[in-house]
């Protein structure tokens, strides 16, 4: 039963993948594995269930009525699983979760491999990726994200704070070129802006009146990095414009000064995402409960 179980979970993820390569990178598995697997399944269904070709593979007629009918049974087997394990009080699982490199690095994945501590059957594999991931097509449990959301029908979203963005600069270069008061003034100064392929972002602040004023400060030094970014405001580069949460550090140890501290601030709502569920696993739970408690206090770190 246990073969056959698995040889069912191998043919859906292959079918889903749309490349049996895709597949054993999931699955953590050889594409040879995942050959001999579906090669198996058809022997003993005494059918074939993918037209091969050398460079394309599609489901035979038989393969799609069996594919519907794996889905249906998989997904009330994770529904049975997931009822009994709403119960628990303790995670337990591989808890699968995708977050944005930097923020995630500095403020969210701390908290969730510490859950490895307090839980020993938990473990948590973290992908850090800055593209929006599709949590049900690759395999996610969950997800955090620092953007206004997308399409979320298939998905269960709750906040967990707002990202300000904050201009600060070293007190070296404000004592040479002099602190910005107002937003026409820092067209006289000098920036660090986050910039790619030849384009620069511009610095955002609200209007007052509900809409955004964008303001393109001048730069003749322009990186993709907002961590290099922070460095290279610390050496006194100019002026730049950053997450709180990731100058709150620098601004401890007196490497940079907030300037603009009377503006508003533009900020990004940040989210934990993940896909709707009747019963929610206790792994995803315990860990939507962690970020919830613990991540307002990583991005009020920057006080006025």
């Amino acid at each position: 039963m246990t073969d056959r179980l698995s040889g069912v979970l191998t043919f859906v993820q292959a079918a889903e993948a749309g490349s049996f390569a895709l597949a054993a990178e999931r699955m953590g598995l050889s594409r040879s594995a995942i050959g001999k697997s579906i090669a198996r399944l058809e022997e003993r269904l005494g059918t074939r269930l993918f037209q091969r070709t050398t460079r394309s593979q599609s489901l035979t007629d038989d393969g799609q009525a069996f594919y519907e009918r794996c889905v249906r049974a998989l997904a009330e087997l994770e529904a049975a699983e997931a009822a009994l394990d709403s119960g628990r009080r303790a995670p337990t699982g591989r808890l699968r979760v995708s977050m944005p490199v930097l923020f995630g690095r500095h403020c969210a994945a701390p908290l969730l491999w510490e859950l490895t501590r307090e839980h020993p059957g938990l473990e948590v594999e973290i992908s850090f990726s800055d593209r929006v991931v599709d949590l049900i097509e690759e395999g996610y449990d969950m997800a955090v994200r620092v953007a206004p959301l997308a399409d979320t029908a298939n998905l269960t979203a709750r906040r967990l704070g707002v990202q300000e963005m904050v201009v600060c600069a070293s007190p070296a270069y404000l004592a040479k070129h002099g602190s910005p008061r107002t937003l026409d003034e820092l067209e006289r100064h000098e920036a660090v802006v986050y910039g790619r392929n030849g384009v620069s972002k511009q610095w955002c602040f609200p209007d007052g009146q509900g809409g955004m004023r964008q303001v393109a400060v001048p730069s003749r030094l322009r990186l993709d990095d907002v961590e290099t970014i922070a460095d290279a405001a610390v050496q006194g580069a100019g002026l730049a414009w950053l997450p709180c949460w990731l100058v709150g550090e620098r601004l401890r140890k007196k490497q940079l000064t907030l300037v603009l501290r009377d503006m508003p601030r533009y900020g990004n709502e940040i989210f934990a995402v993940w896909p709707q569920n009747k019963h929610l696993p206790s792994k995803v739970r315990t860990a939507i409960d962690v970020l919830v408690a613990h991540i307002p206090g990583r991005l009020s770190a920057v006080h006025r």
